[in-house]
């Protein structure tokens, strides 16, 4: 019989979303796990709301206090999917209590408040994971097998966007249940820590530490009116920010995100040029793979595009037959099958909290950087 772990979903938004769906149908793709997610309990502010998401997807119990929740005895894992100014608290007293701790991306708001958080997993010696879901589309996935295999050679840039267009608006207000990310007191920063952060985490895990940045930030509207207050405060966000910087393998990068790039709504790409080889990726077509081999022959030498759909390809096999599709939300179940893998084998989880420390470092860099006008070091 599969071992139980029970789940206690803290936050039942977006995230919360995908991440139930990621728990609901791990067991189906992956019969071969020897561990079972049960939704156990999902917990939230407001009680008619956080109840119907229980009845909705399929949580036995709910709580509207989120220390009750970790109190429980009958809750193995707390899931973190609050705003970020929550994660640290959640987590550290989740962890203090011995649970496994899973967290939305990012870690939290600044580096000074996710060490704290790494200290308290580490000490109480509990799984833990960071939701960096991209690392699971199986093309990226993928992109990090024919790098780790030396096909590209020598690496010379990483170049990402992550580009947007929903705030492009100086009537939206700030702050609130649907607009915390306008908030700085709860999102800690603007796309540097929601956008960037993703573009951030993928580079690293593809191509090594950043060691220095320079980056320059715009915020486009200066005041909005707060949900919460009522009043028109300044906006503490970044709206838009550009850095590049030095990899420690010697390479360049080039980042862009923004949330005023009209005409796009999820806009993620990165390319990696090598010494042999160049391969790039698009969110908008996330199961193909492009790839560049100088190699090639002259007369037949140009980028092609790999459709990632064969069972010999990354995660695959547990889905369709070849030719066949999967789509953002399969990322979500990938990670709960990495995780759930990992408890059985007794090894991390990447992203680990530990590992998303050097992604919150690089943003708090780049946020001084940009403050500052000057180089900074990570």
């Amino acid at each position: 019989m599969a071992k139980e772990i029970r789940i206690g979903l803290v936050g039942y938004g977006f995230m919360g979303r995908t991440h139930s769906n990621g728990y609901k149908r791990v067991g189906d793709f992956f019969p071969e796990l020897q561990s079972r997610p049960v939704l156990q309990a999902v917990c939230g502010r407001t009680e008619d709301k956080t109840k119907a998401f229980a009845e909705q997807w399929g949580y036995k119990s709910y709580e509207t206090d989120w220390r009750k929740l970790i109190a429980r005895d009958d809750i193995d894992a707390v899931d973190i999917c609050t705003p970020n100014d929550q994660h640290a608290e959640v987590a550290i007293a989740a962890a203090q209590a011995g649970k496994m701790v899973l967290c939305e991306k990012p870690l939290a708001r600044t580096t000074q408040e996710s060490l704290p958080m790494v200290e308290a997993v580490e000490k109480a010696g509990v799984p833990n994971t960071v939701w960096y879901n991209y690392r699971r589309v199986p093309a990226v996935t993928l992109a990090k097998q024919i790098i780790e295999s030396g096909k590209l050679g020598k690496i010379f840039h990483y170049r990402a966007n992550f580009l947007q267009d929903w705030t492009i608006n100086a009537e939206l207000p700030q702050g609130g249940a649907a607009l915390w990310r306008l908030d700085a007191a709860a999102a800690g920063s603007g796309v540097t820590g929601d956008l960037l952060a993703h573009c951030i985490d993928t580079a690293i895990w593809l191509n090594g530490s950043i060691t220095d940045v320079s980056a320059v930030t715009e915020t486009f509207v200066k005041e909005r009116m707060h949900t919460l207050t009522g009043k028109v405060e300044k906006v503490g966000i970044d709206d838009a920010c550009i850095f590049h910087c030095h990899f420690a393998n010697g390479s360049l990068g080039l980042f862009e995100s923004t949330r005023y790039a009209r005409g796009h709504k999820a806009l993620y790409t990165f390319e990696i040029n090598g010494e042999h080889a160049s391969i790039r990726w698009d969110l908008h077509d996330l199961n193909r793979l492009e790839y560049f081999d100088h190699s090639d022959e002259s007369i037949v030498r140009g980028w092609r595009s790999v459709h990632i759909t064969d069972g010999d390809q990354p995660y695959m096999k547990h889905w369709w037959v070849p030719g066949l599709s999967i789509g953002y939300e399969h990322t979500f179940v990938h990670q709960v099958a990495d995780f759930l893998r990992s408890l059985e084998q007794g090894a991390p989880c990447p992203p680990t909290f530990r590992d998303a420390l050097e992604t919150a470092r690089v943003c708090d860099a780049v946020l001084k950087s940009a403050a500052e006008r000057s180089w900074q070091n990570v």
